[in-house]
């Protein structure tokens, strides 16, 4: 007579829980060798302890039940690799996102020190430029292709630069997630408008100044700086915030070394106390 286990016995043999074979029986994962027609208990062969072994290492890992099915009924070791480097890619994209949102959850529990707000007004300025309508969602890479195509434009056209490169961003475009944005390299010289470039004459405003230092992925809390500050602080005005990239991709390939000023546009009142 063949021997078989009880399921209590398979449980402990494989350190699998009876309602978790019972539930692999149901989804067709692990069945058992026999099952009694007369009290419905399950059976199991001691050659099935093996593939039970496997199922759990594989759980452990984290692989969902169809595709450890899937492992199971590979025709070799190539698919049955194949199935396991697809949740592997899965779990590093899964891993990456979660790195991600642990640096952005330690930045926002040790939020730098107040950072020293500079006045600065700014003169009109000529300047050759690209401007759009943008989803917000698509800002950083719209900003990383305009301003390669400003920086081949002022070298095509033999221009010196006379600044570090900027940007303007409408309002709208952080309150709706959509609207104008304007990059540009001031420069001396005419400028002839080619594909998307144009020349502008960048307003003269006002502006509260604060610095980002780093990528301009957590530029947000720079900006939360600034704003809270302008709210307690100045009067704010009306205009596009701005950007002045003094340090970026083309003085450093490490985003940790960028440089980037932010201005927000204000309407000073200054008043000296009496000596």
């Amino acid at each position: 007579m063949r021997q078989t286990l009880t399921v209590g016995d398979f449980s402990r043999a494989t350190h699998l829980s009876v309602k978790t074979l019972r539930h692999y029986h149901q989804v067709g994962l692990l069945e058992p060798d026999e099952i009694d027609p007369d009290t419905g208990y399950r059976h199991y062969g001691p050659e099935q302890i093996p593939t039970a072994q496997v199922i759990r290492r594989l759980r452990d890992l984290d692989l969902p039940l169809a595709e450890i099915k899937a492992v199971l009924a590979a025709p070799d070791a190539t698919a049955r690799g194949e199935v396991i480097a697809t949740h592997l890619d899965r779990l590093e994209v899964k891993l990456a996102h979660t790195r991600s949102a642990i640096e952005s959850l330690r930045n926002l529990l040790q939020r730098p020190a107040a950072a020293s707000i500079e006045h600065r007004t700014v003169p009109p300025c000529p300047a050759m430029a690209v401007t759009a309508a943008v989803d917000r969602a698509d800002l950083l890479p719209w900003w990383q292709g305009a301003l390669g195509e400003l920086h081949a434009a002022v070298l095509a056209q033999g221009l010196e630069p006379t600044g570090p490169p900027g940007g303007l961003y409408a309002s709208e475009l952080f309150q709706d997630d959509h609207g104008r944005a304007t990059v540009f390299v001031p420069v001396e010289g005419p400028v002839r408008p080619i594909g998307r470039v144009e020349p502008l004459l960048v307003p003269a405003a006002e502006l509260a100044v604060i610095t980002h230092h780093g990528p301009l992925d957590d530029a947000d809390l720079t900006y939360g700086e600034l704003g809270a500050y302008t709210v307690r602080h100045e009067i704010s005005v009306a205009g596009p915030l701005r950007e002045y990239y003094v340090r970026d991709a083309r003085n450093s390939p490490d985003p940790s070394e960028w440089i980037t000023e932010i201005g927000w546009p204000i309407f000073r009142a200054e008043h000296a106390p009496p000596g």
